[in-house]
């Protein structure tokens, strides 16, 4: 593993970078080289006051089209959008967009209200995408069909045909895209501004604890139910990862990107270390002259996003975008 912690250069960054890379790149699995055309289609839509909620669908690879929520505002000038990743949660798309589950989370409906265009689409094994006959987020049909991906692989490559449907869109400025998730959405959010240049802001809630710092890191690779990562098994064993999170941010560099992190995430342990993550980080966004784009917020509150969180959220895209 590269080591954030000692002095990096201009001249050595690249080659540290592309090692990382490398290395995320190997765990996330084989990944789809050939892409395929969207051929979106609005299924039906609704007007609300300040936007139009429309049900969308697009292909992702040959044979799936994924289904998702899309917010336009009632405006005439293009504006930033936003990709809303959904939590792991039964309802994927349908909390972001504020339907049900927990309504902190309406990011894809808050974030239309506030005069973004914002896209929730479903990721593998959520919402529409549970596979028949399997729970939520059980991913054996899943690996059955595709031995040589990860999940989170799936995800993130889903996630930057996402990210094509946002700049398509009606009313978008394409140069001026952000991507926010909480929790599995976290993860995806990181995963997605570290392998998608077009992402310009970036915000993770509750996404993540460092692997090395981790009580239970056999949650990335577990034997069964969600498996995120299962080419990590090996370094869960050895303790040996080929990365962690700071790692995963320095590819996000110099993007600015807010960690919404609480001490007392009662679904990560040791959630203390994403501040040494982001510290580790930062000596790669100072290098690169983007010491103000990595920040952390931290609260008390749990596995949760709240008011205030939501506000400092509301300000780092206001900043940025």
């Amino acid at each position: 593993m590269i080591n954030l912690a000692r002095s990096v250069n201009l001249k050595d960054w690249p080659g540290m970078r592309s090692q990382i890379e490398n290395n995320v790149r190997t765990v996330l699995g084989v990944m789809p080289r050939e892409r395929v055309e969207l051929q979106t289609k609005t299924i039906d839509e609704l007007q609300f006051t300040g936007y139009v909620r429309r049900r969308v669908n697009y292909f992702v690879d040959e044979w799936e089209r994924v289904s998702a929520w899309l917010f336009i505002p009632d405006r005439k000038d293009e504006v930033p959008g936003i990709l809303c990743c959904h939590q792991q949660v039964p309802q994927g798309k349908d909390e972001p967009a504020g339907l049900e589950g927990e309504g902190m989370l309406a990011f894809a409906q808050h974030y239309a209200e506030l005069g973004y265009v914002t896209l929730a689409p479903d990721a593998i094994t959520a919402g529409d995408r549970i596979s028949s006959g399997l729970a939520a987020f059980d991913t054996r049909s899943f690996y059955k069909d595709n031995p040589k991906m990860s999940a989170l692989g799936k995800m993130l490559s889903d996630h930057v045909y996402a990210i094509d449907v946002l700049c398509e869109a009606k009313r978008v400025d394409s140069a001026r895209i952000g991507v926010i998730g909480h929790g599995l959405g976290g993860h995806n959010a990181l995963l997605l501004a570290a392998f998608d240049e077009r992402v310009q802001a970036c915000v993770t809630s509750c996404g993540f604890t460092r692997f090395a710092a981790d009580k239970a890191p056999e949650r990335w690779a577990r034997d069964n139910g969600f498996v995120c990562l299962p080419l990590l098994r090996e370094a869960i064993k050895s303790r040996q990862f080929p990365f962690d999170w700071e790692h995963i941010l320095s590819l996000i560099a110099p993007c600015p990107t807010l960690v919404v992190a609480s001490p007392k995430d009662e679904l990560f342990s040791n959630t203390n270390s994403c501040e040494k993550a982001v510290q580790l980080a930062k000596g790669v966004y100072r290098l690169l002259g983007a010491q103000d784009a990595l920040h952390i917020h931290t609260h008390n509150d749990g596995h949760r996003m709240t008011p205030e969180s939501l506000q400092v959220c509301d300000e780092w895209f206001d900043r940025w975008l």
